[in-house]
């Protein structure tokens, strides 16, 4: 995955690489520490209530921005030039972001400390500052292995695999574009024919390392640095060819006697380049989740085909921040789903963002024999896990994929095996790419659900990796109108309609009830014609309730039995088009204690 560590987004993959014919397998030189993440960046997001726009700035090329009077432009940034002058910095204006927040340069690193001051003096200063952010820098880290050839398990191994050749026959990707949100990508034999028109969003040349900024060319150059050119201590580092890997796991050509297959291979992968040399900015990250989705970026043509699934294999320390937050809510409201890397830290994965942030799958990484990778992040946030791999003893048990053999600048078509929660997160990304060409008018919140309600039980050891393993074939048949069947644990806080757990049907939920956690939700899209059957059992004497409630929390059904007695309904859609209701399992009496609620239709 790509990891964010307060001001930085890094990369933590490990790689072998092989001939493109697969005759044979040769290893590459690769970091044998993890790169230190920046705790400094030069540039600075601010965000105005009244969203007034900017005028043209350059960086390294000109960046377009709308037009407003000079004089309010003027007095606003020759105010940001007074409040940053203490800080011993100067700021000239870059853009404006397709959410409306303005990026500004400084002429020269601020640690995050002092980036927060300079925030809360200038918001202090004028009231119409709606948040002031450090544009995070971000750069890659690897994780290291060995070399070895295998074939691709995650899609088929009967224990640790997503059983992708069951679900080919349900669905193969048609008429879905996934956006992949990382490095670019390189022309490849293997995912010829599978490519449509993506952008580079990266506005730094010393970053893009193309010969110019933002542009329409989202092919990867490589983003290889020298010792200590990113900042000091840092190593050497190699190209990662790391959004080639990706796009080549999610859509890479299938039956074409080459290389590898992927998971949606009827699918089209959308290059979005966001990170380059020393890596990227997180206003590039957001402008490219929203133009990915069909938002609007001041600059930029409008995105003729739109992305379904945006697959970001990002991650890092710290809470969500306001500008990715505001990115992932407008992507969902144009009905993309947002897939989210878990983390490599070993940790809680609450501590890893965008995974904390709202309205996206966070994916955790699992090994060749469906444990928890040793590297994965986990945690009550984390909604299901995938395959990353493993590589310490074999690379075979890594993820096999698309690469490219050059070392700093592109060389010949490749493969090689990664390992990371950036290679679990395709996993899921072209899983959700079938869902929606099984299900075309499917809603985010319907993707994350069947995905999630899908998932099977792990063959091996996953302690807090969600619901589950990702299972390809459940999660197709879940989306057609079943809940693909098994059992899933409640998951908190859904106390309340508005952080309702989201399901389908058929499925059953364990939860728990008590004096102090008296209501467990859940929302279902209940198919037009269905008729919904619920049942709660309650632990041995516990007293707990059944009820149905409609989207605005009116009562539909209700059942009050006894302690220890099990509460039940029916209820019917006779409309004509899906409706959403709530079950709403609740405490009445007594002690707290467990319950079993199986829904079904």
């Amino acid at each position: 995955m790509l990891r964010l560590n307060k001001l930085s987004l890094a990369l933590a993959v490990g790689l072998v690489t092989m001939g493109a014919a697969q005759a044979g397998v040769s290893s590459v030189d690769i970091d044998k520490a993890p790169r230190q993440l920046s705790e400094q960046t030069d540039r600075l997001i601010v965000k105005y209530k009244d969203g007034s726009t900017v005028v043209q700035g350059r960086l390294g090329a000109a960046i377009q921005a709308q037009t407003v009077a000079s004089d309010a432009i003027g007095a606003r940034t020759e105010r940001l030039q007074q409040l940053a002058a203490p800080l011993g910095t100067r700021l000239s204006l870059v853009r404006q972001m397709g959410t409306g927040a303005h990026v500004f340069k400084l002429d020269r690193r601020l640690n995050l400390q002092e980036l927060r001051e300079l925030g809360d003096r200038i918001k202090s200063q004028d009231a119409n500052v709606e948040y002031v952010e450090p544009d995070r820098k971000m750069h890659a880290l690897f994780v290291p292995n060995d070399s070895s050839y295998g074939s691709q398990w995650d899609l088929s191994d009967s224990v640790g695999g997503i059983r992708a050749p069951a679900a080919w026959d349900q669905a193969t990707g048609t008429g879905v574009v996934v956006a992949v949100i990382d490095t670019g990508y390189r022309p490849h034999a293997d995912l010829s024919g599978q490519i449509v028109a993506g952008y580079d969003m990266i506005v730094d040349t010393t970053v893009s390392v193309d010969g110019n900024g933002r542009d329409s060319d989202p092919s990867d150059p490589g983003d290889f640095n020298a010792a200590n050119e990113c900042q000091a201590g840092d190593p050497a580092a190699t190209s990662s060819w790391h959004g080639t890997h990706v796009a080549g796991t999610i859509a890479a050509k299938t039956n074409n006697n080459l290389g590898v297959a992927g998971i949606a291979f009827n699918a089209k992968v959308q290059p979005i380049r966001v990170l380059g040399k020393c890596g990227g900015y997180t206003s590039d990250i957001a402008d490219g989740m929203t133009w990915a989705s069909g938002g609007s970026v001041s600059g930029l043509p409008a995105n003729a085909t739109p992305a379904k699934v945006l697959n970001l294999s990002l991650g890092g320390g710290g809470a969500c921040d306001t500008t990715t937050q505001t990115a992932i809510n407008g992507a969902r409201s144009r009905g993309a789903s947002i897939i989210v890397a878990a983390g490599n830290e070993n940790q809680n994965a609450s501590n890893s963002s965008p995974a904390n942030c709202s309205g996206v799958v966070v994916v955790a990484a699992t090994d060749r024999y469906g444990a928890r990778a040793y590297y994965s992040n986990y945690g009550a946030i984390v909604t299901l896990a995938a395959p990353g791999g493993d590589v310490r003893s074999s690379a075979s048990n890594g993820i096999l994929s698309t690469l490219n053999n050059g070392t700093s600048t592109p060389g010949a078509d490749s493969y090689a095996y990664y390992q990371g929660t950036s290679m679990a997160t395709p996993h899921v990304a072209g899983v959700a790419a079938l869902l929606y060409s099984a299900k075309p008018t499917a809603t985010p919140d319907e993707i994350t659900a069947a995905l999630k309600n899908s998932a099977r039980a792990f063959p091996g050891t996953c302690s807090q990796c969600g619901s589950g393993l990702l299972d390809a074939n459940a999660a197709i048949t879940a989306i057609k109108g079943g809940g693909g069947g098994g059992t899933i644990p409640e998951v908190e806080s859904n106390n309340t309609r508005a952080t309702a757990q989201v399901i389908n049907a058929p499925i059953k939920v364990t939860g728990s009830l008590s004096t102090s956690d008296t209501n467990d939700y859940f929302k279902i899209t209940l198919p037009a014609g269905k008729t919904l059957s619920a049942s709660l059992a309650p632990a041995s004497g516990k007293d707990f309730d059944l009820q149905l409630q409609n989207s605005s929390g009116g009562q539909l059904k209700i059942s009050e039995n006894g302690a220890g007695a099990v509460d039940s309904f029916t209820y019917t859609n006779s409309g004509s088009s899906s409706i959403v209701v709530y079950v709403r399992a609740y405490y009445y009496s007594g002690t707290s204690g467990t319950y079993s609620l199986t829904l079904g239709w």
